[in-house]
């Protein structure tokens, strides 16, 4: 069975997805199989694209008028597509000529995922490349310390001179699991 997904991304009534619609009817789709959301592609939370995902089964194919109506980028684009191969899903796209039944179609499918896989290795990369760089300048990465150097000897004076950790939480101001996080650090 085919399955159609549409979206515009925006509410307002100067998009529609006629357009969208008669392309996926003319493609074969159902119009009772047509789902369809009004958000933008940014949005991971797109109730139409949920539902059409739910819906779709084994043997069916979930067909979109353009690649870029269903993912908001090419690794959410691949993960989508891919989590529908896994489920034996076929996916189409008219406007791309993308249709995983077939080998052009898989063979498309395979590079853009060996795009996408190149495109997290380039960030991974990048990332390691900055730490490095900002190691070499005395800059630490991470998350800054909740309860600093100070503070930390003034609690264990406390705790040493038998306040509760409770209460030094009212008095210092931090949480328990914070206190607790703190004081097995500085005992490691």
């Amino acid at each position: 069975m085919l399955v159609g997904y549409m979206r515009v991304s925006s509410e307002n009534d100067r998009q529609t997805t006629d357009l969208q619609r008669d392309a996926l009817i003319s493609a074969g789709v159902d119009p009772r199989h047509l789902f369809e959301d009004k958000a933008s592609g940014a949005r991971d939370d797109r109730a139409g694209l949920k539902k059409a995902l739910d819906y779709v089964c084994p043997g069916d194919c979930l067909v979109v008028w353009k690649l870029d109506r269903l993912g908001r980028s090419l690794p959410h684009l691949l993960q989508i597509v891919t989590d529908l191969h896994e489920r034996k899903v076929a996916f189409r796209s008219l406007t791309e000529q993308m249709d995983t039944t077939t080998p052009h179609g898989e063979f498309l499918f395979s590079i853009f995922g060996a795009l996408a896989q190149y495109e997290r290795a380039l960030a991974r990369e990048r990332i390691v490349a900055g730490l490095d760089a900002a190691k070499k300048r005395g800059r630490r990465g991470g998350r800054p310390k909740a309860i600093s150097d100070e503070k930390l000897a003034a609690i264990t004076e406390a705790l040493n001179t038998g306040a509760s950790k409770a209460s030094i939480c009212r008095t210092f101001g931090v949480k328990r699991t914070t206190l607790y996080g703190a004081l097995k650090r500085a005992s490691s």
